[in-house]
């Protein structure tokens, strides 16, 4: 007989299946980042002032359709199979992904990465929830580190893919090859089934109703945690969007992006698991310790950073490295927050709106900001703004602290009483 604190049947394919999509997921965003300066030099003059700024919509069309898809794609998954869902998600991104890499001008390519942002749409808000009802609360904070670990890994593979591959291939193969494993993983997720009543449609008395979804506005730490996430995502996202035309700034070689890929690997990686382990393990003495563990890694994050940016290559590095892993320590933390807080019925909603709100106001803003800086001043002053960013998201995890544990337990007693 499995106990409370067991995973239910098929969790542990369900995550296998989950990160390696997940790591797909990271590795299409962040080839487009690693490519980026070839993309401008194929359909831009070198002279134009504008051009950053205008590439830099490629990530934004992207966010846009991912963050507005999201709400309804996630209301959808409250209601039906996730996984056939999920299916058609990965599918589609993968498609529109490859046809990134066949686009002959800048409009076309731009609408490839509007298909891929409704196809991530599909597949953001279901994920994590699926991961949700299959794995209990007192190891949901590791599980979720594992799943988001891909978050590191996969950027760190799309940096040194897209560097490898443009090298010897040209930009526009680094997207066609990422299609086939994509559609492979996505064809697999038909195969599964979801925990909730066998994949069908919900009974009507398991939905949510508007009250349901109003209680997450009114949820503390649901809001403390998407306005941190925000303004975190703003810089890592930045970060990761840029870093590529920053080392080309600091001259450094084209290559060098393999060494950023790295760092992303190592640190990151790292730092995710501990900090998915940190969270579960301080939850016993800190009920808000899922916060604790994403300020203190943000404000920590912060220093490192600046210093970065004022200290000569190749010692530069090496705070780049200490920046980068303090940076993911919330990764798994602040995503268990969000799961622990929402009603089951409501999670791949609450998910949905959260992927709408940080996308909205952080990144698809972050692109176009930190180029429009930086064509008009530098990558210094423009990176100076992101560290700014990261100082705030640490503080506002902090502030809500006081309100993770209670509402928590609320949603915990209504689930075992249901």
């Amino acid at each position: 007989m499995a106990s409370e604190i067991d995973p239910k049947p098929g969790a542990r394919t369900a995550l296998a299946l989950l990160l390696g999509i997940n790591l797909f997921n990271y590795i299409d965003r962040q080839i487009l980042a690693a490519v980026e300066p070839q993309i401008r030099e194929t359909f831009f003059a070198a002279n134009n002032p504008n051009a950053m700024a205008i590439t830099g919509t490629l990530g934004t069309a992207f966010l846009v359709t991912y963050m507005l898809s999201a709400p309804a794609l996630g209301w959808i998954a409250d209601r039906f199979s996730r996984w056939i869902i999920i299916g058609l998600a990965v599918v589609l991104w993968s498609l529109a992904s490859g046809a990134s890499g066949l686009a002959a001008t800048f409009v076309a390519l731009f609408i490839t990465r509007v298909f891929v942002g409704i196809g991530e749409g599909g597949y953001g808000p279901a994920a994590p929830t699926l991961l949700s009802d299959l794995f209990p609360l007192q190891t949901r904070g590791r599980v979720m580190a594992v799943f988001c670990a891909a978050i590191p890994v996969g950027s760190a593979l799309g940096y040194v893919l897209g560097g490898f591959i443009n090298e010897h291939l040209g930009w526009r193969w680094a997207f066609y090859l990422v299609t086939p494993p994509g559609l492979l993983l996505g064809l697999f997720c038909f195969f599964q089934r979801d925990p909730r009543a066998s994949g069908v449609a919900r009974p009507k008395e398991q939905r949510a109703g508007r009250e349901d979804y109003m209680t997450l506005f009114r949820t503390p730490s649901y809001v403390f945690n998407c306005i941190a996430q925000t303004a975190m995502t703003f810089a890592i996202g930045g970060i990761g969007f840029w870093v590529a035309a920053y080392l080309k700034f600091r001259g450094q070689p084209e290559s060098s992006t393999k060494y950023f890929g790295l760092i992303i690997v190592i640190a990151g990686l790292a730092s995710t698991l501990l900090g998915g382990w940190a969270g579960d393990r301080l939850r016993k003495k800190y009920t808000g310790s899922y916060f604790l563990v994403s300020g203190v890694g943000m404000i920590l994050a912060f220093p490192f950073f600046v210093a970065m940016l004022f200290t000569p290559f190749p010692a530069a590095w090496f705070l780049m490295f200490g920046s980068v892993f303090f940076m993911f320590l919330n990764t798994g933390p602040s995503n268990t927050a969000l799961a622990n807080v929402a009603l089951p019925k409501v999670r791949a909603t609450a998910f949905a709106l959260n992927i709408l709100i940080i996308h909205a106001l952080g990144d698809a803003a972050a692109f176009p900001t930190i180029g429009f800086i930086a064509g008009h001043s530098d990558m210094t002053i423009a990176f100076l703004f992101v560290s700014g960013m990261m100082l705030l998201s640490g503080i506002i995890w902090l502030s809500g602290m006081k309100f993770l544990g209670h509402d928590t337990a609320i949603v915990e007693h209504a689930t075992a009483s249901s």
